[in-house]
């Protein structure tokens, strides 16, 4: 399967510098980052379920089984699986009834999920929070993570506000500072999400 990685450059790096120095500093010291995108829309929506409330790590655990399980993900093999086959892959039992859902959805065509390519970022949510355990974060992680849009970023992820606290030395982060934030990144605040996470994942010396 061909690997593709979430494209920037140096453009939104040279906005995103101007307009934040301390955030320029670190995206300069960090240097490129890498982030693997799924261009297949049913595919980012299941990665996106299976990565509620679970570390990246345990993703990575998740999402290796359950490929291996289904060999393609589709609504077909995942309705071949059942909820079941999905549990065998260390999925919760309400997180494999959500992409059940997901997968009845597309195939009866209650959500036309290729016609989300068309769709402004908050129609993208609007339509695909209307499914069941389908919120705000894994409507955001689909925006970012396959349709690849430049200017997502996720109050209700934790690595975000962690990155953002790290960076600029704060104790917590409140909504207002947040947006505050996020306003200065517009319109390149999904490259500066890609940095945050980095930031946040580093060791505290590092």
């Amino acid at each position: 399967m061909e690997h593709k990685i979430f494209a920037y450059g140096q453009a939104e790096i040279d906005y995103l510098t101007a307009r934040d120095p301390v955030l320029g500093e670190a995206i300069r010291r960090i240097g490129p980052i890498e982030r693997e995108v799924i261009p297949n829309l049913f595919t980012a929506l299941v990665n996106s379920i299976a990565g509620q409330q679970i570390s990246g790590k345990a993703l990575a655990t998740v999402w290796a089984r359950l490929c291996d399980r289904l060999g393609e993900v589709t609504p077909e093999t995942v309705l071949a699986a059942g909820e079941d086959g999905l549990r065998g892959c260390g999925l919760s039992g309400r997180k494999a009834g959500y992409m059940l859902s997901a997968a009845r959805a597309v195939q009866d065509g209650t959500l036309a999920i290729h016609s989300l390519v068309d769709k402004s970022d908050d129609e993208v949510i609007k339509t695909l929070t209307a499914l069941p355990g389908v919120g705000r974060w894994t409507a955001e992680m689909l925006l970012i993570f396959s349709l690849e849009r430049p200017d997502v970023l996720a109050f209700d992820d934790f690595g975000i506000r962690k990155g953002m606290c790290r960076l600029y030395g704060l104790d917590e982060l409140t909504r207002a500072q947040f947006e505050q934030y996020r306003a200065r990144y517009s319109p390149y605040a999904t490259v500066a999400g890609l940095y945050l996470w980095e930031i946040a994942a580093q060791k505290k010396d590092g």
